[in-house]
């Protein structure tokens, strides 16, 4: 999908009335009396039995007399970047329920128009993709033209564009169903994207790994057939670059539990357990779009975790990449496993910072439902950075601390370590400090346990319950990044 954008500081009924036939006007509460289009406004809100304080609370629709739609929705300027996300979704989600090929988007404020503005444009944009969808009738998305009414400068445009990119590739990945996303199938998309956009692209298979010992990797791939699991590092580099990322992605393309398998319940929606990894694909195709002059090492573990005749097993004792033994204790915890070597390997790099994406642990779900997404990382200020970028981007964090002291659950009597304990009680925790075991070298990182990577109801700015949670976290987050000195 191409948008032209186009802009003017004005705003007046008949501008909007002239470019669009889908209007959304964005408002502060005191500038009410600026809005156009209110002369109904009136008798929509008796109809509606609503008052004008309730506009603060739920959006309004207007049906002009010319057929035009208009959708209304007042911002508190002090409020959450969550909360304007939400309201703004719900105030955009009439007008793309048509199918518009144009949108006009006023926005009448203050100090606050430009952020207003840019967050609006983000909402409608991510909205307003095509996502897999694979009925034989489908209604596609028309959405060829924005104009932005109220603004004197729309220099956020490319920041905009580049994060609907990532969210959208990151939906879309963990939205394709299994059968057309097996780790094969996922290397091709990955060397093709690769290609077009000028990454450099490089894969070790379970042959190169099981000669350079990744045995904690290996022993989840072994199981499946055929055997097309592999660790994929794709980099982005820019000749003005003075730091470099590793991005770091669970990617089980499908997760049946392995010899302890899953109930038909549990195991509905697995083909998804491989969102972290498209939530690293997503950071990085933001990245790239924008050209931002960092470094940037993504690591992909894909693989599937199958049950067969050579699936590792529970008691197994296996040796990862960086020789620790681990005790197995769960066939289903594989993505610490997968994870432990890709850790490895992209430690070993000596980034500045490492991130990782993982659906990990049900029970950081359990601590926190789908509305947040946990964290622990191994630095305070790097944990505090994380939590000031969720709020600012709307993709809301936690940070659970990353204490020594659990590594005593994980003591394992034959073994360097157990790759978990049979009970559930903070395996979050446990989680992390087992990934933490496989990190080389004095590197900052912070790993993120997805357990808001889907919502029912949409979530913040996007409408679908796949929701791409964690691209704009990321992106937020790179900018303090990117401009403070030294790690």
């Amino acid at each position: 999908m191409r948008i032209e954008w186009s802009q003017t500081s004005e705003v007046n009924s008949s501008l909007l009335s002239g470019y669009a036939r889908h209007i959304l006007v964005v408002f502060e509460e005191k500038l009410l009396s600026s809005v156009p289009f209110t002369d109904g406004l009136a008798s929509r809100l008796q109809r509606a039995g609503m008052t004008v304080a309730d506009l603060k609370d739920k959006p309004l629709t207007l049906e002009l007399a010319d057929g035009a739609l208009v959708s209304l929705c007042q911002l508190d300027a002090t409020a959450p970047t969550f909360t304007l996300a939400t309201a703004l979704r719900a105030a955009v989600k009439p007008l793309l329920a048509e199918h518009p090929e144009r949108i006009a988007l006023a926005v009448i404020a203050k100090k606050q128009a430009s952020l207003f503005a840019s967050l609006a444009a983000y909402v409608t944009l991510v909205n307003a993709q095509a996502l897999p969808v694979l009925k034989q009738k489908t209604s596609s998305p028309k959405l060829r033209d924005i104009g932005v009414f109220g603004v004197a400068h729309i220099d956020w445009k490319e920041e905009v564009t580049a994060l609907v990119a990532g969210n959208t590739v990151c939906r879309a990945l963990t939205m394709t169903p299994p059968n057309m996303l097996t780790p094969a199938l996922y290397r091709q998309c990955l060397q093709t994207m690769a290609s077009e956009k000028g990454w450099q692209y490089a894969e070790w298979d379970t042959d190169a790994l099981r000669q350079l010992g990744a045995g904690a990797f290996v022993a989840v791939a072994q199981g499946s057939e055929p055997q097309d699991a592999a660790i994929v590092q794709l980099s982005y580099r820019h000749p003005q670059a003075e730091k470099t990322l590793a991005l770091v992605g669970k990617g089980i393309c499908f997760d049946t539990g392995g010899h302890n398998l899953k109930s038909a319940k549990y195991m509905q929606g697995m083909h998804q357990d491989m969102n972290g990894s498209a939530v690293a694909v997503g950071v990085l195709q933001a990245i790239s779009a924008q050209q931002l002059p960092i470094n940037v090492d993504c690591w992909l573990a894909l693989a599937q975790n199958h049950i067969g005749p050579n699936a590792y097993k529970q008691n197994d004792v296996i040796t990862a990449l960086n020789g620790m033994t681990i005790e197995i204790v769960h066939t289903d915890a594989e993505g610490r496993m997968v994870l432990a070597d890709t850790l490895t390997l992209a430690s070993r790099g000596k980034p500045d910072v490492m991130i990782d994406y993982a659906t990990l642990t049900g029970s950081m779900q359990t601590a926190l439902g789908s509305r947040m997404s946990g964290i622990v990382a191994n630095q305070a200020a790097l944990a505090q950075q994380m939590v000031e970028a969720g709020a600012a981007s709307g993709e809301r964090v936690v940070a659970f601390p990353y204490a020594a002291d659990y590594d005593s659950a994980l003591d394992s009597e034959i073994a360097d370590i157990k790759q978990c304990t049979m009970d559930s009680d903070a395996d979050h925790m446990l989680a992390a400090r087992f990934l933490g075991k496989f990190i080389e070298g004095d590197v900052d990182w912070c790993h993120i346990d997805l357990s808001s990577y889907s919502h029912k109801d949409g979530l913040g700015a996007v409408a679908s319950e796949v929701n791409g949670f964690g691209v704009a976290l990321t992106l937020q987050w790179l900018q303090a990044f990117m401009a403070s000195k030294g790690r």
